[in-house]
């Protein structure tokens, strides 16, 4: 009976014994010991488990973060300014590079690192269809054109070997995304665009804190482009972002643009646009950071735990869910921070709805491949050329692993998985 499971039977609960779920301990006032590993105390009503709840997480900085803002409030110094200026150091470091530059969102970051790279008319930048929109429509921007490659199916990153079949004489740029948290196979793509002389700018948006052989995330490329958007695992309290750099010419060229081409004070040599990040914002994400490796680390027990979950079901065995890949911490150095937990299902629209009725939030991430949308037409893709990333959009289903989400929820998010597939 030592290693027996400690639950308490409360009154009004009813008691499920399953063989699908176990990994999981509830404390109450009084304990009984029970001999199996399957058994777990689920409320009568239905749970409610959101895909994101940020007001425990809240809970944790509130105290500290307060007297800064109030601080900065009495400054009235909103714009740029030493929190900025703290901040970006402060990402730079745990990044692994020089240099940080704080702007207004991750799809400005995108933007800015193209504009930088003099990327414009007639020039080419290979990317994956199969990312969110600001990917692309930054290269559209700039007049340029978004050459879309596949993913590979077991990262739904892009595939290095789809990257080369792409480069034309018109390639400047390859912009890799590190999707949900991992980072795409970096190796091959910094080889291919060393040798065919191209720019790499990565897409780090949902992946500070990932690391590809050791190096974190944004250090491999010639930029690195940050997302601080609420939902991101460093998640400010409005949009933000910021381009990490190694290399000096970039950075000095992007603070010239993040603030109208200018400087000095109404000197313009470059036409550029508005995109600075607020001092508010930079205060947030200083106490913040703080706080990111704790939370990281939650995230990656938290899928560990859907993975040994899951492994109590036969829904692997015949791929009825297909888990994601687990490769943090592994021996190589590669690190997931599961920004989100995405898993494949058959029926997947079907098992949505149904998780909805059973309160329980998810996303789709993403249903309509870039090179499907209606804006992106005049590209001339059609479906079926990409046909992994449309395979993607049909199966793919992000479960809640934010750092607060506990066993119970998780265990109860599993057990309505199966009831969907298996009935109960």
């Amino acid at each position: 009976m030592e290693n027996s499971p400690v639950v308490n039977i409360i009154e009004g609960d009813f008691v499920l014994i399953s063989r699908y779920v176990y990994d999981i301990q509830i404390t109450s006032s009084e304990w009984i010991r029970i001999r199996t590993p399957y058994i777990l105390i689920i409320r009568s009503d239905i749970m409610k488990v959101q895909l994101l709840d940020l007001r425990e997480q809240y809970k944790t900085f509130r105290d500290e973060l307060l007297p800064k803002i109030d601080k900065l409030l009495y400054s009235q110094q909103f714009i740029l300014g030493s929190p900025v200026e703290r901040l970006e150091a402060e990402i730079a470091s745990y990044c692994g590079v020089e240099y940080g530059i704080g702007v207004a969102s991750g799809s400005d970051a995108l933007l800015l690192s193209l504009m930088a790279a003099g990327i414009g008319p007639g020039d080419e930048v290979i990317t994956t269809p199969y990312t969110f929109f600001a990917t692309a429509s930054a290269v559209v921007r700039l007049g340029a054109r978004p050459v879309f490659a596949d993913i590979d199916p077991a990262s739904c990153n892009i595939h290095p070997s789809a990257v080369e079949e792409k480069i034309t004489d018109r390639t400047r740029a390859v912009l890799p995304v590190h999707l949900y948290g991992r980072m795409a196979d970096m190796d091959p793509i910094l080889k291919i665009a060393a040798r065919r002389n191209l720019l790499v700018i990565e897409d780090a948006a949902q992946a500070i804190g990932a690391e590809y052989k050791g190096s974190p995330a944004g250090s491999l490329g010639d930029t690195g482009c940050l997302s601080f958007f609420p939902s991101k695992n460093l998640g400010g309290f409005g949009d933000g972002g910021m381009v990490v750099t190694n290399r000096l010419d970039l950075a000095d060229r992007i603070r010239m643009l993040r603030g109208h081409g200018m400087s000095p004070k109404y000197v313009h040599k470059l036409v550029g646009i508005n995109s600075r990040l607020d001092a508010l914002q930079a205060v947030v994400l200083s106490v913040k950071l703080k706080h990111l490796n704790t939370w990281q680390e939650r995230r990656k027990e938290n899928a560990g735990r859907y993975s040994r979950l899951f492994r109590h079901t036969d829904l692997l065995q015949d791929q009825t869910v297909v888990l994601p890949a687990e490769i943090h911490d592994d021996k190589d150095g590669n690190i997931h921070v599961y920004n989100q937990y995405v898993i494949r299902a058959q029926d997947r629209d079907g098992l949505r709805a149904y998780l909805e009725t059973q309160g329980i939030g998810t996303e789709i991430y993403y249903p309509i491949p870039l090179h499907l949308q209606e804006c992106f037409s005049f590209l001339g893709y059609g479906a079926g050329d990409f046909p992994e990333s449309e395979r993607a959009a049909k199966e793919t289903l992000a479960l809640p692993v934010y750092p607060e989400l506990t066993p119970e929820m998780q265990a109860y998010v599993v057990d309505r998985i199966n009831a969907f597939y298996r009935g109960g």
